[in-house]
């Protein structure tokens, strides 16, 4: 009985091993399919190029794409380019799409809940200062849209879902890193 368990192990093993090697193919990130539709890896994560979505790479530009809920950075001389899964707004009124630039950054920010918040759920406190309660991670990139940041999150069954009430967010050591390669004036894009 072991044998033959072993067998089946094995079997299904290498049935597996091969079907992943075919599946798990992945794309180069400027390779096109000849039909021009933009195909998807394998963790859904659409391949993605800036020059799709921005005229130059001034400032370093970040693009949050909600439909994959994934966050790109390339740096102003493309010697860096990151990916990381992200939450995305919880529902299409509150998402906003287009362009904006990030205005500030902050360590350990404050949260404060905005009108809209405040309005659906009056019991929300009135700030929330940094720390493991905050809804705001450890990092927060302010953008030129009022009410709306990337930034971090304690609560990480959010990310990879549609559950914001309208930023991005990201795991407390990405948010962390793209911080650190992000500044005041790089060019950002929800699409």
């Amino acid at each position: 009985m072991a044998d033959r368990w072993t067998r089946r192990t094995l079997l299904a093993g290498a049935a597996a091993a091969l079907w992943m090697g075919r599946a798990g193919a992945v794309q180069e990130p400027n390779e096109r399919p000849a039909t021009g539709a933009v195909r998807n890896n394998l963790s859904s994560f659409r391949a993605i190029r800036w020059q799709d979505h921005f005229d130059t790479l001034e400032n370093g530009v970040i693009l949050a794409d909600t439909r994959s809920k994934a966050v790109h950075f390339w740096s102003e001389d493309e010697s860096t380019y990151r990916l990381y899964p992200s939450s995305v707004p919880a529902s299409e009124d509150l998402t906003r799409l287009g362009y904006t630039r990030i205005v500030r950054t902050r360590v350990g920010p404050t949260w404060t809940p905005t009108p809209s918040m405040r309005e659906r759920d009056p019991s929300l406190p009135v700030t929330v200062a940094a720390g493991p309660e905050n809804p705001l991670g450890t990092h927060a990139l302010y953008l030129s849209w009022q009410y709306y940041l990337i930034h971090g999150t304690h609560d990480t069954r959010k990310i990879g879902r549609a559950s914001s009430d309208g930023c991005i967010g990201l795991y407390n050591e990405h948010i962390e890193e793209l911080f650190s390669l992000a500044r005041v004036g790089t060019q950002v894009r929800l699409i």
